[in-house]
């Protein structure tokens, strides 16, 4: 069976390089894309890429992981802080489970620094920029393979 990273991003995230570039960049989702497959394929792992502006959508898809991937990384973005319901969906995966954000949390509003997401995830990937995006890969390879 092929291994299977499901790479899940949340609200606004389409926006990336338009948005607020001061705290998020100028390149794109297609570019951290490009970044995160490019890294799955020197570990010899398949990247499932999505981003949606829907809170069911992403809880369908943190489903769709559960039964078909090897791990899951997760940029909830805004859902991060709100969502229950995504928290519950992750509860319900035993496969490891990276929280990622381009920027730091911490540094910012007080209402940021609560995530739901924290409660489920394995490991938390913050503050790094793009490059987030292909370390959470590798550190995602390497927890698939410790469980081999």
């Amino acid at each position: 069976m092929e291994r299977t990273i499901f790479l899940l991003n949340g609200p606004n995230l389409n926006l990336l390089g338009q948005r607020e570039p001061e705290i998020y960049g100028r390149e794109t989702l297609a570019d951290l894309e490009a970044r995160a497959r490019a890294r799955a394929t020197t570990h010899g792992l398949r990247l499932e890429f999505r981003q949606t502006n829907s809170e069911g959508e992403l809880v369908s898809w943190i489903h769709e992981a559960r039964t078909d991937g090897a791990a899951l990384i997760l940029n909830a973005a805004g859902y991060t802080h709100t969502s229950v319901a995504v928290l519950d969906a992750l509860k319900t995966l035993e496969i490891p489970v990276i929280e990622l954000h381009l920027s730091n949390p911490h540094r910012r509003e007080a209402f940021r620094h609560h995530s739901y997401v924290s409660l489920a995830a394995t490991a938390v990937i913050a503050g790094l920029g793009p490059l987030g995006y292909e370390l959470s890969v590798d550190a995602a390879a390497g927890l698939i393979a410790a469980r081999a």
